[in-house]
């Protein structure tokens, strides 16, 4: 998503475009190929408003995912990581780099074999999410 589109999204929902809400845009835009923690996010948007403070982070990136423009992910050192959503129209999942975040589309999706298992445990699917990490080859060869 670029940032135009963010910026649209947010001014046709009544928000204002703030120096801070802007860079925090922009660095989420720069970075849309991995996810980004929001202590980067929050050293990054400085670097380009130093007035950025940790509470507007907090509060946009809860607006961004209200709104539905964001992705929202737990890593497994429940480090809660950030990107922007893909503009892909198709549903996907991701493959994510525990090392440097780097982010690839999966086109696969177990959705219907989970929904018949949920079915037969009367259970009603209403959602998920499939994340898979690992080590993409630059960092394999770091180590």
């Amino acid at each position: 998503m670029k940032l135009d589109d963010l910026i649209e999204k947010l001014e046709s929902n009544n928000y204002r475009i703030t120096e801070q809400r802007k860079a925090i845009l922009k660095v989420l835009a720069e970075n849309n190929e991995s996810f980004i923690s929001v202590e980067s996010l929050i050293q990054k948007s400085k670097e380009l408003y130093q007035k950025t403070n940790i509470s507007t982070v907090y509060r946009n990136l809860e607006v961004l995912e209200g709104l539905g423009l964001i992705y929202k992910v737990i890593n497994e050192n429940s480090v809660t990581l950030y990107k922007l959503i893909c503009t892909d129209e198709h549903h996907h999942h991701h493959i994510i780099c525990k090392q440097c975040g780097k982010t690839d589309v999966i086109d696969f999706c177990p959705i219907n074999t989970l929904k018949q298992l949920s079915k037969d445990k009367n259970f009603n699917l209403t959602d998920h999410k499939l994340e898979l990490y690992g080590y993409c080859m630059k960092c394999q060869i770091k180590e």
